[in-house]
């Protein structure tokens, strides 16, 4: 992990199409500002995780139902 030191209004480049500037610092938090293409997904790490356990569980209801779909063709 490469960490930084950063103080408002500076930025940080992550490759060619990204920068990630520090906008503000109140008490124990830091807002930070991201440009991106909208062709990358960001979100918040707890986020991210949600929506992959959300994708995990869809996938396992649809190969149930296609399994349940497979055997109600063979009767």
């Amino acid at each position: 992990m490469l960490v930084l030191n950063r103080k408002e209004g500076e930025s940080v480049r992550v490759g060619d199409d990204i920068t990630i500037t520090v906008v503000g610092v109140e008490g124990g938090q830091v807002k930070l500002g991201i440009e991106a293409p909208k062709s990358v997904g960001i979100h918040r790490q707890e986020v991210y995780v949600a929506i992959g356990k959300e994708n995990a569980e869809a996938a396992n209801v649809s190969e149930n139902l296609l399994n349940l779909l497979k055997n109600t063709k063979k009767d």
